[in-house]
């Protein structure tokens, strides 16, 4: 409840994760580093709250307006970095989105030789919340793998699988088409654990040649061209997520 004279408060880190500029656990970060002031003062907790009333400023630049929470899909193509700049100096999805979307954060992460369906929001606390696996959502894969695969090898993953000491949560996996020497295969997990589908096969005796991410909850690529991005309607967003009102 507020009042005429009351204006509502939030978390810092929640505020700027609203912004878009992170997560709200990186933006927790960011103010453990001395990097986030209010009202000119440094933060050194972000057990602080704010209001509309404050001026918070990050890295030296005030905070971007609260935006209305938005989700896009981006079919990402192959050879490009899921991340704003690479040490290395290869080509980042950020450098092929289109110039006028607003600054966004992915859900998650695809590879650089991965492909396929990558979300993208302006909110760093929805991007957060999407990725936890408590979210219970299933990431769907079409997978090309060399060698002849036995679909019995498969079914145990059902069950999880450790490898060198990492456990990988249940895998559905199963042969869609044996090509020669080659099968694509349909892969659906709720985790997500970095490059899992690609240790996973390699662990069984077939490489991954080609890793295609078809649905991310009920978020399809569908006819979604490489590299181009589409929002997701309000209406849709509100329906799935109680978000974008």
């Amino acid at each position: 409840m507020t009042t005429a004279d009351t204006k509502p408060s939030e978390r810092i880190a929640k505020r700027i994760a609203r912004a878009g500029l992170c997560s709200r656990r990186e933006a927790e970060r960011w103010i453990e580093q001395g990097r986030v002031s209010v009202d000119g003062t440094v933060l050194t907790t972000p057990a602080f709250t704010v209001t509309d009333d404050n001026n918070v400023v990050v890295d030296g630049k005030p905070l971007p307006a609260k935006q209305e929470t938005r989700l896009w899909r981006y079919h990402k193509p192959p050879g490009l970095v899921t991340t704003n700049r690479d040490e290395l100096g290869r080509d980042t999805i950020f450098d092929h989105l289109p110039k006028n979307l607003p600054r966004v954060l992915t859900v998650g992460r695809l590879d650089l030789n991965s492909e396929g369906l990558l979300l993208l929001t302006n909110d760093g606390d929805l991007a957060r919340k999407l990725e936890l696996p408590a979210t219970g959502w299933t990431r769907r894969y079409r997978v090309r793998v060399y060698g002849r695969v036995d679909q019995a090898k498969l079914e145990p993953l059902k069950r999880g699988v450790t490898i060198e000491g990492i456990g990988y949560d249940s895998i559905i996996a199963s042969v869609d088409k044996q090509q020669g020497s080659n099968a694509w295969l349909t892969v659906s997990l709720r985790e997500g654990k970095n490059r899992e589908i690609r240790r996973v096969m390699e662990y069984l005796g077939w490489p991954v040649s080609r890793l295609i991410r078809l649905a991310y909850g009920p978020f399809q690529l569908g006819n979604l061209k490489a590299g181009d991005v589409e929002p997701v309607p309000h209406k849709v967003l509100r329906e799935q997520l109680g978000q974008g009102r």
